[in-house]
């Protein structure tokens, strides 16, 4: 990859007028404001469709696409809303993604649009294309004629047909203005970078069709589930719940599942991080029906055989390995054979001594650094609640000499810009000088995340010239 810096901001977190991000006008002037100020990259959160606590990481499906993102005034556009239709889904405040009217209110619009769309041979060759899609639409019908239950209690084998054309039409549909979006960005010199997430959710189409690639007893239930243990980010451990993966039997298909969905990741996006890579090494098992994270144990996972697969299904597209967390000798060493990218992240670089991989003076090329992910605090907040000593410490580093340490922001910044790492990505709050009440995410707190959003206003305000000089000035533009 060549010497690069971008940000990150899911689409979720645009601007715009109907309660969420979308593909529409505002996602084309924020990748002009990337060019303008010298960024190459884009990195966005998973494109699929997220759970009830609206996280992104735990979906129906891995080959799903989040239709709260399609946007309304294409729609109106081409005929197949009208402009009152779409007006009435305006929002009602521009600062939080308002998931529960969302919830209630945007599939039925665009249940509206998809029984006026006429050209469904064209959604059928897309879903020719990804059978994977296909099995999640047909999974969502089948859910609906179940009372929207989960797959295991189910009664009837039913599809309701209007759910399938609906679920159909805004795969395509999304699909469709994402290409175009990202045909704009790539020809503005802007990399977009997806995300996929390590586990899916029990409740899942991919579990549903294919209970054979997870680790499931004879009644189809799992028999142990993911998560993490006890960490910086939470005492008791994560305990996420999502089925394992049956690595013993995908490895005697050749891991077709997991190349069809980086296949899928790939024809999105121009490189793609993969979410909690360490479990490729090993992998953190519970028993399932634990009430918490702490008595789980780690279980070799498949290793090089399952990244070569990747690998081949990646082609030349740039790979990024979530290495964060407890990481062991043995997981480095995995990414190195690898080759993919690794992650850097500054809040973690001042937990440890001088020899901490996550401080820039031991930044490798072949790494994207961070100031923070979407797990971490804001950089702002992150300098406010350190302890004087560590705050110290860091200001030092970066050879910020003013008593005054709220303006240090820039320094840190820079710091990592001079850094050796091929990429710098910084989160769009880092670039606002946000605080803690605008992070993404807290992990381990099941409410009250994913739902930040910018204003336009606030994209004016930041200072394009500034991150344009930096980005030259360390040979990053």
């Amino acid at each position: 990859m060549k010497r690069t810096c971008g940000v990150l901001m899911h689409v979720s977190s645009l601007w715009g007028k109907y309660s969420i991000g979308s593909l529409g006008k505002e996602a084309f002037e924020w990748v002009d404001f990337l060019a303008d100020a010298g960024f190459g990259i884009w990195q966005v959160l998973p494109f699929c469709l997220p759970d009830e606590f609206n996280s992104p990481y735990k979906s129906y499906s891995s080959f799903s696409t989040n239709p709260y993102f399609i946007d309304l005034d294409t729609l109106v556009e081409e005929g197949l809303l009208s402009r009152k239709e779409a007006d009435s889904a305006i929002q009602a405040m521009p600062y939080s993604a308002e998931f529960e009217r969302l919830s209630h209110e945007r599939l039925p619009l665009l249940a509206l649009a998809a029984s006026r769309f006429d050209d469904y041979d064209s959604v059928d060759s897309f879903l020719e294309k990804y059978p994977y899609v296909r099995e999640f639409c047909e999974f969502m019908a089948r859910r609906r004629a179940n009372s929207d239950t989960p797959w295991y209690e189910w009664e009837c084998d039913d599809i309701d047909q209007d759910t399938l054309r609906t679920w159909k039409f805004t795969q395509f549909i999304f699909f469709r203005q994402w290409s175009r979006l990202k045909e704009y960005a790539n020809k503005k010199g802007i990399k977009i970078i997806g995300d996929i997430p390590i586990y899916v959710s029990y409740d899942s189409a991919d579990v549903w069709a294919h209970p054979e690639e997870f680790l499931l007893d004879k009644k189809k239930r799992p028999k142990r589930v993911a998560g993490v243990p006890p960490d910086y980010f939470c005492e008791e451990g994560q305990l996420w719940g999502n089925p394992l993966y049956n690595f013993t039997y995908m490895k005697t298909n050749g891991f077709k599942y997991w190349r069809e969905k980086m296949r899928f990741m790939c024809d999105m996006f121009d490189g793609v991080r993969i979410d909690h890579f360490r479990a490729f090494e090993s992998f953190y098992s519970v028993c399932a029906g634990a009430s918490d994270a702490k008595d789980g144990k780690w279980v070799k996972g498949p290793g090089m055989s399952l990244i070569s697969a990747l690998r081949e299904a990646a082609g030349d597209k740039i790979l990024i390995a979530e290495d964060l967390g407890d990481i062991t000798d043995a997981v480095r060493t995995l990414v190195d054979k690898s080759g993919f990218y690794g992650m850097r992240v500054l809040q973690f670089g001042f937990m440890g001594d001088e020899n901490s991989l996550h401080l820039p003076h031991n930044y490798p090329k072949n790494c994207i650094a961070y100031t923070g992910t979407h797990d971490n605090n804001t950089l702002l907040g992150y300098v406010w609640e350190l302890d004087g000593q560590t705050r110290k410490r860091l200001t030092d580093y970066c050879s910020y000499t003013s008593p005054d340490w709220n303006a240090s922001y820039d320094a840190i910044i820079t710091t990592l810009l001079r850094s050796s790492a091929d990429a710098v990505v910084l989160p769009v709050q880092d670039l606002l000088l946000f605080g803690a009440d605008t992070r993404l995410n807290v992990p381990g707190r099941a409410l009250g995340n994913w739902g930040f959003r910018v204003t336009e206003e606030q994209i004016k305000g930041i200072d394009k010239k500034k991150f344009k000089y930096w980005n030259s000035l360390y040979a990053r533009g």
